[in-house]
């Protein structure tokens, strides 16, 4: 959501609990009852008629600016819908993906075969959908809390898992700047929320990372993509081989141990 479009049901709330209907708001401003409606309809005024509205409310602009930042709410996730609207469209995929590391519309424009009219296009839905605010000279503020992810099972990551996985773990890694690690092991369960916490302040400073480096020359900069995932889970090869809780080890089983260069039971 839009400040200007917070700013508006802030006004319309106050205006329902101070109990004025447009009605009597059109009297006090001397408008008719029809341009008020279309006023907060389009949510077209200018500051003139914010400060008249103001005065009918017995406040000032800038309660309302701390109401709106308050009314404000970072999104954690997108519904199913807004998800599968996303992936639809692959020029609005490409940019959701890059406002979420800071990319300007420049750089997407620069970077990808996405003309001016095409990325202004896409920032405008964007916004609509809650992930940016959108500001003048197609600037924008990042509406998402640092804990947002696509669903796990959303539209989003469905299309990662087909198109995306396949074609970034067929690489090496053995790359300049490259790493692939796969750690298996056993936690207690309350680690495992510390460990979440640790993997994404490494995402974040990751993305920290990228916006310093914005101003270096193209030959000192690579793209590289950081994929980051812990789950409770045991390769299906292992999950095979694993004893059920209860089932014994096989008869005659002892430990052995190499003592000085020999093998001793």
């Amino acid at each position: 959501m839009s400040t200007t479009q917070a700013l508006i049901n802030v006004l319309k709330a106050e205006l329902k609990t101070a109990g004025i209907t447009y009605a009597a708001l059109a009297r006090e401003l001397d408008l008719a009852e029809s341009s008020i409606k279309r006023m907060f309809a389009k949510g077209d005024m200018p500051l003139t008629r914010i400060d008249d509205i103001c005065r009918v409310l017995k406040t000032d602009f800038a309660e309302l600016s701390r109401q709106v930042a308050a009314s404000k709410t970072l999104r954690r996730e997108l519904t199913m819908e807004q998800e599968a609207a996303v992936v639809a469209d692959p020029k609005l995929l490409l940019c959701a993906i890059c406002v979420l590391s800071q990319w300007t519309m420049e750089q997407i424009v620069a970077t990808y075969t996405v003309s001016e009219a095409e990325a202004i296009a896409r920032f405008a839905q964007l916004d609509r959908l809650g992930v940016i605010e959108l500001r003048p000279m197609n600037r924008y503020r990042l509406q998402l809390d640092k804990t947002f992810r696509w669903r796990p099972d959303g539209p989003v990551m469905q299309y990662f898992r087909q198109r995306v996985v396949g074609d970034y773990y067929s690489g090496g890694f053995d790359g300049e700047g490259e790493l692939l690690m796969l750690v298996h092991g056993q936690i207690g369960r309350s680690l495992a929320a510390l460990f979440n916490e640790r993997l994404q302040r490494v995402a974040q400073d990751f993305a920290q990372q990228h916006l310093a480096d914005q101003k270096l020359p193209p030959d000192q900069k690579r793209p590289y993509t950081l994929m980051i995932g812990m789950r409770s889970w045991l390769f299906a090869a292992f999950r095979d081989l694993k004893r059920e809780p209860n089932e014994p080890a096989p008869a005659g089983f002892a430990v052995r141990q190499f003592v000085g260069g020999r093998r001793s039971s």
